[in-house]
């Protein structure tokens, strides 16, 4: 794992942290108050060493943060590393709140078809999201727009998510969505301009603002007692339109897995 790799695990855990100081709404209406329930852990993800490749690496970070992050009833919930959503108003099924994250960059050694086009660097994103929740599905939209290293601009995902609870130790989640990524955003990681095409070698191409992916995704919670709980997920992925177009993409299909333990405890007042 590269130096700027460690970086972008490092600010994730940042962002975890940032989460975890905030104070916890009960209702829109309450005041704020410090969460009595916390849990402790450590998360791995395997993922595309950057998007469009067909080579992967494995990150890992340890965490602390209210506990309930996958959602439910709790204010605080986590759908990625650039997507950690703070859900402070919630009433007649909507959910509106702000979003913070880590987007990680991408390095000229991640792979080969990279050589000549330079480094991305990534940095801390923030943005919104709304949500309207029906029984067991919810119908969402998030943003999140980088604001530190260099500027990749927006994303917007959209889709519908559906959350059961099989049995008392087994809870799964299923999402089905897309990704509106800005100009900013596919000329960072899929454009390559006339200067990038003399030093790469590869042809020059201009990728616009518009659909990047869609995406399905099923996640699973296994409390293991209680206190202990394990939670897996994955994702798979696929690119088009000018993202998949892209001469830098080596495959469009692109994998996501997630695979995290945590512990929970509880502090006084």
């Amino acid at each position: 794992m590269t130096s700027r790799h460690l970086s972008g695990v490092a600010g994730l855990v940042g962002a975890a942290a940032l989460c975890a100081a905030a104070g916890s709404p009960v209702q829109a209406q309450e005041a704020w108050s410090l969460p009595t329930e916390w849990q402790v852990g450590a998360v791995g993800i395997v993922a595309p060493k950057y998007e469009g490749s067909n080579s992967y690496r494995v990150l890992g970070a340890p965490f602390i943060a209210p506990a309930g992050l996958s959602g439910g009833d709790g204010w605080l919930q986590v759908k990625g590393p650039d997507d950690v959503r703070f859900r402070l108003l919630k009433q007649s099924g909507f959910e509106l709140g702000p979003v913070l994250g880590w987007r990680f960059g991408r390095d000229e050694e991640d792979g080969n078809r990279l050589a000549g086009l330079g480094d991305v660097e990534g940095g801390l994103v923030v943005g919104g999201f709304a949500a309207y929740r029906m029984g067991i599905l919810a119908a969402f939209a998030s943003y999140q727009h980088q604001v530190t290293g260099d500027d990749t601009g927006g994303q917007l995902r959209f889709g519908l998510e559906a959350k059961s609870k099989i049995n008392p130790w087994l809870t799964l989640t299923g999402v089905a969505g897309s990704t509106w990524s800005s100009n900013d955003y596919m000329d960072a990681f899929f454009s390559v301009s006339p200067g990038q095409s003399v030093t790469s070698g590869l042809t020059r191409f201009d990728a616009e603002s518009g659909i990047k992916d869609v995406y399905l995704g099923l996640g699973a919670e296994v409390p293991l007692d209680a206190r202990w709980t394990l939670t897996m997920s994955g994702k798979y992925s696929r690119l088009v339109g000018d993202a998949a177009d892209s001469p830098i993409v080596e495959s469009e299909n692109q994998l996501t897995g997630m695979l995290g333990l945590s512990y929970r405890f509880s502090i006084g007042r």
